[in-house]
């Protein structure tokens, strides 16, 4: 058990719990995509999708609960590695360093997790804490997303999610050592593609229903 705190209290410790959670989040935005999609098929084909969820009870509840968990621990631990970081070192270099293929999504990556907690935040808001008894999940998707304002916010968002998403994702597989150089590129080009798929994905669905519905 000794074993188990040490491991979780080093550096490393932390950097695989992030990876994991990680993981975890990229297969919730996967179904989450995948569910979204309905919408193209209107408002009966969205209400219908958002009917079998909550069918499923106290597994959907155990899914959102282990959600916020990850969610919170994910948060909390990419936090404590930030501010280690930069106790261990209190001064910026005089000149940037470049090495090692630091990106624009890992420069940001502390900045672009805190954009994302306000954005799940606001958006739970809008989407999850409403009254549901006087109006169907189609009638506030679409109530919502009749707002430009809140679709520039909507996209914007997405764009925030995929910047963390293409660095995150391959970088957890090198924490989990999946670093050999047959493999990482091929890694590396497909977290770009997934960060596509999420700001191309979630992203003009809004723009969708404004233009189309």
């Amino acid at each position: 058990m000794n074993w188990l705190i040490k491991t979780i209290g080093s550096s490393i410790g932390k950097k695989i719990i992030m990876a994991l959670t990680g993981f975890a989040f990229c297969g919730f935005l996967a179904g989450h995509l995948a569910g979204n999609l309905s919408i193209y098929g209107g408002k009966q084909a969205l209400d219908s999708y958002a009917e079998h969820l909550h069918s499923l009870g106290p597994l959907i509840t155990f899914a959102e609960i282990s959600l916020l968990i990850f969610f919170i621990v994910h948060i909390v631990t990419g936090l404590t590695l930030f501010f280690g970081n930069l106790r261990a070192r209190p001064e910026r270099y005089v000149m940037k360093k470049n090495a090692g293929g630091r990106t624009i999504g890992s420069a940001t990556m502390p900045y672009t997790g805190l954009l994302i907690l306000a954005f799940v935040v606001f958006h739970l808001m809008n989407f999850h804490f409403v009254d549901k008894t006087t109006q169907t999940i189609s009638q506030i998707v679409f109530s919502a997303f009749s707002d430009p304002v809140y679709i520039t916010a909507y996209v914007a968002a997405m764009i925030v999610v995929a910047f963390h998403v293409s660095h995150g994702f391959w970088s957890a597989f090198q924490t989990i050592g999946v670093n050999h150089v047959k493999y990482m590129p091929v890694i590396r080009l497909t977290s770009t593609l997934i960060g596509l798929v999420i700001a191309i994905g979630f992203g003009f669905l809004p723009v969708y229903i404004l233009l189309f519905s």
